[in-house]
């Protein structure tokens, strides 16, 4: 999600002003729907969306909404579950696990009434995999989907990609090789189908705005541009399934101030409140206060070079120094205080499992790096006798959600408090740019998250080979490479052996060499409507569903 699933993203926050409460759909939005009869609900989000585009989304906020209006051939159910979409069925695949073919509903139309066809996923996958098109998720068709390596290094044309439209409803997919995740992967919202004349008659300004999309899934968009702080999805008439979604309309607003979020959740303006800190603490003993952990993993990332030159991460000891002094306990307790967990790895609790022995891989791989102040000034010596310096400035790029600021002031006192001659300076800017300085590698140290994009180790270790366009910190190492490799290709077939390299790897990342710092697994605190259900979390692909909400 992240690539970041990280795909991520996370509901924390609160909202921005008195002007977007007036503005954002409150109560005059639920008279007017309580007179009309509709059903709605209003739910919030913690940042404007970056991206509309299926080509371009790389965020969770970005996945969520898609999710809401798109689908693909495949998509999650409430179990995490993974259920015929625009596909009629499973797929039917050959004896060496390397060819797709997948009938796709007769009944599955865009918002103007189009057919959705074989042809739409076609196009769509082209244009990602097209260099022309820069679409950073690009990589998740790279060794997968035959020839899309070649194809994004411009060594291949697009038309070469192993997919093809048999027919209207028969889509055939070719893999480089055995993808034990490929099921699953065709759920997440890079592979959702575009079609090509719509897309080709908007140019430039495709997905600019909620005027310039048309939709195929459980909903479509209104009131939405790229700077919206406000928007609403209504019930899609020609989805194929209309008749199992029970909400006419969802009002969505930007908040990012929890005060805001509780004030407008007590005054009925809110169906869902996120919560963090000290409003998660107060709260918890409330009759409608839920929490749960997700699949999103928060880590501090180092960047070794900076404009072509090595920075003081490229220092093993400021590294290892780094991760081992930050009281993990600590920080989810009193900072974040939302049912966050402390990780000592990257790969998440709860959401893989050793395929013989069923063991979940983070506790069978262990506490990789663990809270130790002694050995972290230690460390901290040997790096500063090393480098030759005694005073070290590190500056830190954090975003303006409101849990990212005070856990940026919160770290920064961890680390000048404890590493002797160490002074942090917090670079705060708005979430899509911080986005934007992390995609051109123009940060020091940073606060970052990925969330799966589907449920396998590999999503979460993939970010960090050193030929992953998500590895914006400049790591490497062969031997991890090879690893990573080898899962991929000729281990895929042999499950078990598989997942033991894949736990060597993460070792290697974390323990050996200590490439980022894990902070935390992600927990999910929120107040919400008891009259409202449905709502829906997911481990991996988009963070969030809403197509089965009910409010009663």
């Amino acid at each position: 999600m992240k690539l970041k699933k990280s795909w991520v993203l996370i509901l924390m926050l609160g909202i921005m002003s008195a002007v977007l409460v007036a503005c954002g759909g409150g109560d005059s939005t639920k008279e007017d729907a309580s007179k009309s009869g509709k059903k709605t609900v209003n739910l919030m989000e913690s940042a404007e969306i970056p991206s509309m585009d299926s080509k371009k989304g790389t965020d969770g906020v970005s996945f969520t909404a898609q999710n809401t209006v798109f689908e693909g051939l495949y998509y999650l159910d409430k179990e995490d579950q993974v259920q015929p979409g625009v596909a009629k069925e499973d797929p039917q695949i050959n004896d060496d696990q390397t060819v797709y073919t997948i009938k796709l509903r007769d009944d599955a139309k865009w918002s103007n009434g189009t057919p959705v066809t074989a042809n739409d996923f076609v196009y769509s996958w082209r244009k990602i995999v097209d260099p022309k098109t820069a679409a950073e998720y690009a990589v998740i068709f790279s060794g997968v989907v035959k020839n899309a390596t070649k194809i994004t290094a411009g060594e291949m044309k697009p038309e070469e990609l192993g997919v093809k439209a048999i027919d209207d409803q028969t889509l055939e997919v070719t893999l480089e090789q055995p993808v034990p995740y490929f099921h699953s992967l065709l759920t997440f919202p890079t592979f959702y189908p575009q079609n090509e004349e719509y897309v080709e008659k908007q140019g430039a300004d495709y997905a600019k705005d909620s005027d310039h999309m048309i939709y195929n899934g459980a909903f479509t968009m209104k009131g939405w541009t790229n700077t919206s702080k406000s928007w609403s999805y209504e019930k899609n008439s020609k989805y194929w399934n209309k008749g199992d979604i029970k909400l006419d309309k969802i009002n969505l607003q930007v908040i990012k101030d929890p005060g805001s979020a509780v004030n407008l959740y007590t005054t009925g303006k809110l169906d869902r409140a996120t919560l963090s800190g000290d409003y998660a603490k107060q709260k918890q003993s409330d009759a409608d206060f839920t929490s749960s952990l997700d699949a999103f993993v928060y880590f501090l990332k180092f960047n070794q070079k900076l404009d072509g030159k090595a920075t003081i991460f490229a220092n093993e000891n400021v590294r290892k120094a780094i991760a081992t002094v930050i009281n993990k306990e600590t920080m989810v307790d009193t900072v974040l205080a939302n049912g966050s967990e402390p990780i000592n790895g990257l790969v998440p609790s709860k959401f893989t499992f050793n395929p013989v022995t069923k063991e979940d891989f983070r506790k069978e791989n262990g506490d990789l790096i663990t809270y130790d102040k002694a050995k972290a000034q230690e460390y901290w010596k040997k790096a500063k006798q090393e480098l030759g310096q005694d005073k070290i400035t590190i500056e830190f790029l954090g975003d303006d959600q409101e849990f990212s600021k005070k856990m940026a002031e919160y770290i920064q006192s961890e680390l000048e408090t404890n590493l002797d001659g160490l002074k942090i300076n917090i670079k705060t800017v708005p979430y899509k740019s911080r986005l934007k300085l992390d995609e051109t590698q123009q940060y020091e140290l940073q606060l970052s998250r990925w969330g799966p994009d589907y449920q396998d180790p590999s999503t979460f270790l993939g970010v960090f080979e050193t030929t992953s366009s998500y590895n914006r910190s400049s790591y490497s190492n062969p031997e991890y490479d090879k690893l990573l490799k080898e899962a991929a290709t000729t281990l895929a077939t042999k499950p078990e052996e598989r997942w033991n390299v894949l736990l060597q790897a993460e070792k290697i990342l974390i323990e050996q060499d200590t490439a980022i710092a894990p902070l935390y697994q992600n927990g999910v605190a929120a107040l919400q409507n008891p009259k409202m259900t449905g709502f829906v979390t997911h481990l991996f692909g988009a963070p969030y569903s809403y197509k089965w909400i009910e409010i009663k």
